[in-house]
């Protein structure tokens, strides 16, 4: 599946996330370990920041200057509409130029919707994006190896993808940047989460 592909399926479906059943607490834990590492406040990008805004509203409430991009067109429009003085752009993550460096980047249960081939340099461009000392939380699959697959559990069929755990510790070297926790929070399900901090006298593109 494209990246739009995986935007339709999430425009047909993003008002499940703007609902007051959803539960804001999914993955608030696992960010709250991550900002333990946090040098201070600045600037956080929430990459794949669907609609629901429970981040948004955690890192602002750490006093982050927040933006968010996503995919989805439907997902960018309920999304603006909860915090209108919040920046969400609507792009495609693989083609996205990230526009500064951050303090702060969230990935939860987004880019493992990157196409397998693009998984690698995405995560590179979240990471090299990070100011020195930036902290980076993701989600992934936690496979030994590359893998994808296609399953319509939500409705619409979605694409799923890792680059697996060694190649992904790998772009972290690459990177400049320490993992500092790795957990498999979600067991007997493979979801992964891994929590990199960027040298503090690291380099890279403003």
């Amino acid at each position: 599946m494209t990246p739009a592909q995986v935007a339709l399926g999430y425009d047909a479906i993003a008002e499940r996330w703007a609902s007051p059943d959803f539960p804001r607490d999914n993955g608030i834990p696992q960010h709250e370990r991550a900002l333990a590492f946090a040098q201070g406040a600045g600037h956080a990008l929430d990459a794949g920041c669907g609609c629901n805004g429970r981040i948004v509203d955690l890192l602002q409430a750490r006093g982050y200057e927040v933006e968010g991009v996503d995919v989805s067109a439907r997902m960018v429009e309920l999304a603006r509409a909860r915090h209108p003085g919040v920046a969400f752009h609507h792009a495609d993550i693989c083609e996205w130029k990230m526009p500064r460096r951050y303090d702060f980047i969230s990935a939860w249960d987004s880019i493992w919707h990157v196409p397998l081939a693009c998984q690698a340099a995405v995560l590179a461009k979240l990471l090299n994006a990070l100011a020195p000392g930036g902290v980076c939380i993701f989600s992934m699959g936690g496979l030994d190896a590359p893998g994808e697959k296609t399953d319509a559990a939500m409705g619409p069929a979605m694409y799923y993808a890792t680059p697996g755990i060694p190649a992904t510790l790998d772009v972290l070297a690459q990177t400049g940047c320490v993992c500092r926790h790795l957990e498999f929070d979600q067991r007997p399900e493979s979801h992964l989460y891994i929590i990199a901090q960027r040298n503090t006298i690291a380099s890279g593109p403003r």
